[in-house]
């Protein structure tokens, strides 16, 4: 610690008092206690606690002192229970503040938490802008227009916000299923134009392709995405996060190929490069695929995947790291014992390392197709080793991915009743 003086400090929490060595504050489990170790002055104390009493060292928190208590078994013994006869969002909100989330709880409590969230639908992960009561009887110069603006911007963001946001996603899924199902129909051996087409025609055909049924339909649905994008762009706050925002970047993806196509097709005509040209447009026409992500605007579950994945990228970057270390070591060993010693009998499936790798991504995850396999009862002592180990190491971080999944489902589901609260209350009015 920087700033005060004395060998220990005192915490007083809701006028009980607990004292520790300087050097323990350093690396304490809870954050905010933590903080005070890298305070310089007076000001920076004040930031992290509510008060503080130079001559006897003293740091004030004006905070539940037996819910303070539960948190300090917890730091000496490693177990987070809640209070007693003490509301779980309370002792939650006390956890939060000391710098602890809903993991840090024993299981049976992170089950009753998990419970209490759902049934009050409270989200503490996002504060509600000029929410407080000081904040509702004031109107800024421009006020109406920005009321306007975040009525919009809710409407096109938050489906369940409205009932005008809830018509316009609803339009919008329909637009996305239109797209697909015509998108797989125009597979089908009876839409595909023949190989076997002269280059006047594959010429015609690609530019009259926009004026068939097929064709007018996608080019609604991309004029209503382009739309869509278009004034959710003008209504947001900050133009430069909208562009920076994964599902955006998506929306992005699914637009641009139509436009592409087209104007390649304008462009080329009857020249020589057609044929290739042809192959980019089937590319860039396959690429719509992308229009299924959209659906993750609307879909809890969906938002809750990518939300789970952003915040585990570190879980699963190791569980790929498991995976290719495995792979490299079952490989080498497969390829020596199929095909590098002389036993007599060579497997050619196995004839280099890369091979073999094929061949081990299918075995540990369990998919096992088949087409290659010992042969060899080495090669098959380690293949039952090689299923066992990918058993094991896709299993490990499971635990880590299953708790944040749950987590960001709670959130986003708070989310959407606070939303759906705002509607019901329309419904009423």
């Amino acid at each position: 610690m920087n700033f005060g003086r004395g060998p220990s400090v005192v915490l007083n929490v809701g006028g009980t008092r607990y004292s520790f060595s300087r050097e323990v504050l350093k690396d304490f489990p809870l954050r905010r206690v933590s903080r005070l170790h890298g305070c310089l002055s007076e000001q920076d104390v004040l930031e992290v606690c509510d008060d503080y009493d130079r001559e006897r060292n003293e740091y004030f928190f004006d905070r539940h002192s037996e819910a303070f208590g539960f948190i300090m078994l917890y730091v000496r013994y490693g177990h987070l229970r809640f209070v007693p006869h003490m509301c779980e969002l309370s002792f939650y909100n006390e956890m939060i503040y000391w710098g602890l989330e809903g993991s840090h709880l024993d299981y049976c409590c992170q089950r009753r938490l998990d419970d209490r969230m759902s049934e009050t639908c409270t989200y503490y992960a996002a504060e509600e802008p000029n929410g407080g009561p000081e904040g509702k009887g004031r109107r800024p110069p421009g006020a109406e227009g920005g009321k306007w603006l975040e009525r919009m911007r809710r409407t096109f963001e938050e489906p369940t916000s409205s009932v005008a946001a809830q018509v316009l996603a609803t339009v919008s899924i329909l637009f996305v299923i239109v797209s697909m199902v015509v998108l797989c129909a125009s597979t089908l051996p009876e839409w595909r134009a023949p190989e076997n087409r002269s280059m006047e025609e594959q010429s015609r055909y690609t530019a009259e392709s926009v004026r068939e049924p097929s064709g007018i339909i996608e080019a609604i649905c991309i004029g209503w995405f382009t739309a869509e994008c278009i004034v959710r762009f003008i209504v947001s706050k900050n133009k430069c996060e909208f562009v920076r925002r994964p599902l955006n970047i998506i929306d992005l993806l699914a637009i641009t190929p139509y436009y592409i196509s087209v104007l390649m097709t304008v462009f080329t005509g009857e020249n020589s490069q057609l044929q290739r040209a042809g192959v980019t447009l089937r590319v860039l026409r396959m690429m719509r695929i992308f229009w299924v992500i959209k659906l993750a605007r609307h879909f809890i579950g969906l938002q809750t995947l990518g939300l789970t994945l952003k915040r585990c990228y570190r879980e699963m970057v190791m569980l790929l790291v498991f995976i290719c270390v495995a792979m490299a070591i079952f490989s080498a060993l497969s390829q020596l014992l199929e095909n590098g010693l002389d036993l007599g009998t060579k497997n050619k499936d196995y004839a280099s390392i890369p091979a073999a790798c094929w061949w081990v991504i299918i075995s540990m995850t369990t998919v096992g197709y088949g087409d290659m396999c010992p042969i060899t009862v080495p090669g098959r002592i380690l293949g039952g080793i090689c299923v066992v180990s990918g058993i094991v190491l896709l299993a490990l971080p499971i635990t880590f991915i299953y708790h944040s999944f749950v987590q960001c489902y709670h959130e986003l589901k708070f989310r959407s009743a606070r939303y759906s609260r705002s509607l019901s209350a329309e419904f009423l009015n």
